[in-house]
């Protein structure tokens, strides 16, 4: 019987947790977050220096692999942030923090703390437009959770307007953003789309009126009329992001089950790594994983800003 990834020498022995960070995020050797030196660097040694430290002979500091990074002034061992990012990135519909807390055996504060820092790690950042020539990207809108403030039961068929609103682009076969919204008007999901889409992108959406302008602003935009049971004509439908739908509100029902509006964006950023990362585009759990950690980098979350 083959091992699980978990029983890993990385995930289990805390220097080879460290040594397979390090080799991720500096492959040609360390570099000093200090002053960014490359040069005389060397690894601290001795019983009473903490593994991982090095020093940096030219501004004279010592650091470590976390220093820089979403792990930074953790006290956490490497080897169970190493476990909590395997299981966030191979759980597809996620794992709570109560699940991370008896898993891993740290208290439920620190394993809700360190979700939430994974989850930064794997919010992208200063990506390029989706959808080259003729590329299909998908548009829509759903509603999650409650707008806080609001009571829980509205008239029927208003429930939306005290929901927190989601807008996700999905290129067909291939990556998706999401991002939450203040509502639905086309001053509110127009920017947005220009931000993130290439004008030679094919898009489709469904009849929403405040998708109207895109016909004259990209190569070729068309639609779907759900209102009159119409759900495929040809290659225009929403199927996929209806798919991505379905597996963000599983996850958020059934496994989070409560998500603040104000950490909505790191839970998103979560659902849309996975998804962009998975395994119908050759991205298995272990790359999935690596994929993630190298999000470690120029973020940082301490406890008081992760509850703002």
């Amino acid at each position: 019987m083959s091992k699980s990834i978990l029983e890993a020498k990385a995930l289990q022995d805390e220097a080879a947790a460290y040594a397979w960070v390090e080799a991720r995020i500096w492959p040609r050797g360390p570099v000093c977050p200090h002053c960014g030196g490359v040069d005389r660097i060397s690894k601290m040694g001795g019983k009473s220096t903490r593994i991982g430290v090095y020093k940096c002979y030219q501004c004279r500091q010592q650091f470590s692999v976390k220093v820089g990074t979403v792990f930074e002034d953790s006290h956490v061992p490497m080897r169970l942030w190493l476990q909590a990012m395997f299981l966030l990135c191979s759980s597809k519909k996620g794992i709570s923090s109560n699940q991370l807390h008896r898993t891993l055996g740290v208290t439920l504060k620190t394993a809700w703390f360190m979700s939430h820092r994974i989850r930064e790690a794997m919010r992208v950042v200063g990506v390029e437009p989706m959808g080259g020539a003729g590329e299909i990207v998908e548009i829509d809108e759903t509603f999650t959770g409650r707008i806080e403030g609001m009571p829980v039961q509205t008239i029927p068929g208003g429930a939306s307007s005290y929901k927190n609103t989601v807008l996700s682009l999905v290129t067909r076969g291939g990556a998706v953003r999401s991002f939450h919204v203040e509502g639905t008007t086309s001053g509110q999901l127009l920017p947005i789309i220009r931000a993130n889409i290439s004008k030679e992108a094919f898009i489709i959406s469904d009849d929403w009126k405040a998708y109207g302008a895109l016909g004259k602003e990209y190569w070729m935009h068309q639609t779907i009329n759900h209102g009159i049971g119409e759900y495929v004509r040809g290659i225009v439908h929403t199927n996929t992001i209806e798919g991505y739908y379905s597996i963000f509100k599983r996850g958020m029902k059934g496994v989070y089950q409560h998500c603040s509006e104000k950490h909505l964006h790191r839970y998103l950023a979560e659902f849309d790594f996975r998804y962009s990362n998975r395994v119908r585009l050759g991205i298995d759990d272990v790359e999935r994983t690596e994929r993630a950690l190298k999000g470690i980098v120029g973020k940082r979350l301490t406890y008081r800003t992760a509850h703002r």
